[in-house]
């Protein structure tokens, strides 16, 4: 039988990848994340990750974690999974 677990309220950083955000993003990142252009637009990045090289798109998520590391996030699962700590505190 499979047992239920529950998230610890851990508190993250993250920042939506968009073009407005581009530098801030890079110096939040510093250095995991090359940014992926088309055009003259930003289209995504790609994300130095524990696992390895990740792509996130345009108005995905990137998160630095506990331990420091980054990875992207849909913005569908974030939603559902993170809330904005500045307002529980």
């Amino acid at each position: 039988m499979a047992l239920h677990y529950r998230k610890k309220p851990i508190v993250i950083e993250a920042m939506q990848l968009n073009f407005s955000n581009r530098d801030a993003i890079i110096e939040f990142a510093k250095g995991h994340i090359t940014l992926s252009w088309r055009d003259g637009y930003l289209e995504g990045a790609y994300v130095q990750t524990l696992e390895g090289c990740m792509y996130a798109s345009y108005g995905d998520y990137i998160i630095r974690g506990i331990d420091g590391e980054y990875y992207p996030c849909k913005p569908s699962i974030f939603e559902k999974t993170y809330e904005l700590a500045d307002q529980l505190f």
